[in-house]
């Protein structure tokens, strides 16, 4: 589908385990494209609640000359398998099938552009990378066990709302994965392979690295400082030599909003971000 001079096209990557959605949002036919860029998804339900947000995004890319390739992960969205199929590995296996996909179609090396999640497994993904792309980074997770303690205390507060004879907490949730066992949490089927790497994670970029970082974060008005964990996280990478351009916009935080939410500031943002990569 065409619209306004960008493009869509829905596809399928062959991958372990079945196949992969994609979808490509670029300039039309005839235009040149002046990078590309790979979106990865955040986790289980906040994907779910960003797919409008990222698609608005996607479309501004285009217009402004990217080309920008959704990639639904194992397990998720119309790709192969069951949520819980996913594994840690697996993941960062996709991403990888991304990154050569559009770096063989454009012949550019293109940016990282990762949501909450995406943005830990992005910097994941770099250490088994020898390039050095340049990074967007969209509220991203710093630390992969405060995420996954946050993602287990919705089972703990559903049985305590429901009628489970039983309760249970994030300790005892926790040696059930490392024992084997496979959590349903929240409608998602959360396997050890997956839980357990994710846990381990923390936000990090490999020695060396030289790409520019674009960090995001939203608050309730213009102006708002990061949080302090993002604080420290940025100043360490500064302190390396790393370039980071860090920004608070005004919005709502769309991947955990009850209704679907979008945030213009932070998709104009992001695009004016772009003008400073050569095309």
């Amino acid at each position: 589908m065409t619209l306004a001079g960008i493009a869509t096209e829905p596809f399928f990557l062959p991958a372990d385990h079945g196949l992969r959605f994609c979808l490509l949002t670029a300039p039309r036919a005839g235009r040149h494209a002046r990078g590309a860029i790979l979106h990865v998804q955040p986790f289980a339900e906040e994907m779910n609640k960003s797919r409008r947000t990222v698609a608005v995004t996607a479309r501004r890319l285009a217009e402004d000359g990217w080309a920008v390739l959704q990639l639904d992960l194992l397990g998720c969205g119309d790709s192969s398998g069951d949520f819980g199929d996913a594994t840690w590995e697996a993941w960062l296996n996709d991403i990888a099938r991304g990154y050569r996909w559009l770096e063989t179609k454009y012949r550019v090396r293109p940016t990282l552009w990762g949501l909450r999640l995406g943005g830990l497994l992005v910097t994941q993904y770099l250490g088994k990378l020898d390039a050095q792309p340049d990074l967007i980074l969209w509220q991203p997770v710093i630390s992969g066990q405060l995420h996954f303690a946050q993602f287990l205390r919705l089972r703990v507060a559903g049985e305590i709302l429901g009628d489970a004879d039983t309760r249970t907490d994030t300790k005892s949730l926790r040696e059930r994965l490392a024992g084997g066992e496979t959590l349903e949490i929240a409608g998602y089927a959360l396997a050890p392979t997956l839980g357990e790497p994710m846990a381990a994670a923390a936000l990090d970029l490999p020695e060396g690295y030289s790409g520019h970082v674009w960090w995001y974060e939203i608050g309730s008005v213009a102006g708002t400082p990061l949080a302090p964990a993002s604080q420290a996280k940025i100043a360490a990478w500064r302190d390396r030599g790393i370039r980071v351009d860090a920004t608070t916009v005004p919005g709502l935080p769309f991947w955990q909003t009850q209704e679907i939410a979008e945030c213009p500031s932070l998709v104009e943002a992001t695009v004016q971000s772009t003008l400073a990569v050569p095309g």
